[in-house]
């Protein structure tokens, strides 16, 4: 009975976390500023990893939660630079 709830769960985390990767593609293309594209990347790189780990629980492997902690890192990084870029016109200094 258990295991029957689960799958729904997964189900419906998964359709909600496409819906919302979905709405993140939009506000990259549509985005008026170059900030509102960069905070749309920054969410669709954390729904990806929402994605990853729905993925890995519903497969029951790790290896998907190893790539989603690598993918965490780059985005996160990925986000700084270009930040930095946006507000200072250099990444490094």
């Amino acid at each position: 009975m258990s295991a029957g709830i689960l799958v729904i769960a997964l189900d419906i985390a998964t359709a909600a976390v496409s819906l919302a990767i979905l709405l993140c593609a939009w506000r990259l293309v549509r985005g008026p500023q170059s900030i509102d594209r960069v905070l749309a990347i920054d969410t669709l790189y954390i729904n990806a990893v929402a994605l990853i780990v729905l993925l890995g629980i519903r497969l029951e492997t790790v290896l998907l939660f190893e790539a989603a902690l690598v993918v965490a890192m780059l985005g996160f990084a990925s986000t700084v630079a270009l930040s930095r870029y946006l507000t200072r016109g250099d990444v490094i200094e």
